[in-house]
């Protein structure tokens, strides 16, 4: 997927609403998505969310935010995914 402009603001945040719904802002790029899992690269480090019946609520890609819905099980940051090692990655990421 394409980068998101790049007029993006700093923050980054997280705000989760009884485990069903998430909005982050800071965000640069969808790298993949389905109902289970989301990978985001925020401008703080790339961005795992796990759960169930995931889905995009919002997207805004001039502002960098994206809003999730569904059952929210986990986030978890990484630093370094480089894209030359994305199945070994992914393959560690979502065991």
């Amino acid at each position: 997927m394409e980068k998101f402009a790049e007029n993006i603001s700093y923050n980054h945040g997280i705000s989760v609403n009884e485990r069903k719904l998430v909005y982050i802002t800071g965000v640069l790029k969808i790298e993949s998505f389905d109902e289970e899992e989301f990978l985001l690269e925020t401008n703080m480090g790339f961005l795992a969310i796990k759960g169930s019946g995931l889905e995009i609520v919002r997207l805004d890609t001039k502002d960098g935010i994206v809003s999730i819905k569904g059952t929210i099980d986990s986030f978890a940051y990484f630093e370094n995914l480089k894209k030359g090692n994305k199945t070994s990655v992914f393959e560690k990421l979502f065991k």
